[in-house]
């Protein structure tokens, strides 16, 4: 098993989920630990990326049951992005907005937004990866996606038009 080559999907993740740099690098390496003391459980033949995501996701469940500390890493979010400027380009803007907005999106609907949007796995492998049905990560996806547009003053109109292939069904 090579697990490097799936180590920036891993801090990607993993980052979304601690919104901090060190508890993100804490949580891949605790992640790739147990993936070691548990490589048994792996399925020869089977997605070893989809297998160290839910590693990644189970040991982040598991450490905010034990020490619930999301409120405090919702502070040092707040404080280091109030003392930060915004690039003046129109384009850092809308990113620096988006980023915010995701970062505010509550946890469910940031996991899967950033599985399904950001690192392109299929809603199949993101809904076993988590270990919810396929209709519950669906409505997930649609409300966070919902809420990024609002928080980011785009309309799923304004999409469309913008070329964006899709369409407002009424």
């Amino acid at each position: 098993m090579d697990f490097s080559k799936h180590l920036g999907v891993l801090r990607r993740y993993a980052l979304v989920l601690t919104r901090d740099g060190e508890r993100a690098e804490d949580l891949v390496q605790e992640s790739l630990l147990r993936a070691l003391e548990g490589a048994h459980t792996w399925r020869a033949g089977g997605d070893l990326r989809k297998w160290l995501l839910s590693i990644v996701h189970n040991t982040h469940v598991s450490r905010i049951r034990r020490q619930r500390t999301e409120r405090e890493a919702e502070g040092v979010v707040a404080a280091q992005s109030a003392g930060s400027h915004a690039p003046p380009q129109t384009d850092g803007v809308d990113l620096g907005q988006t980023m915010r907005a995701l970062m505010d999106l509550p946890e469910e609907q940031r996991e899967v937004l950033v599985l399904v949007a950001i690192e392109g796995v299929s809603y199949r492998d993101a809904a076993d990866c988590l270990g919810i049905p396929m209709g519950t990560l669906m409505s997930r996806l649609g409300r966070a996606r919902a809420a990024l547009r609002a928080a980011t003053g785009r309309s799923a109109a304004e999409k469309a038009a913008a070329g964006a292939g899709l369409r407002v069904v009424r």
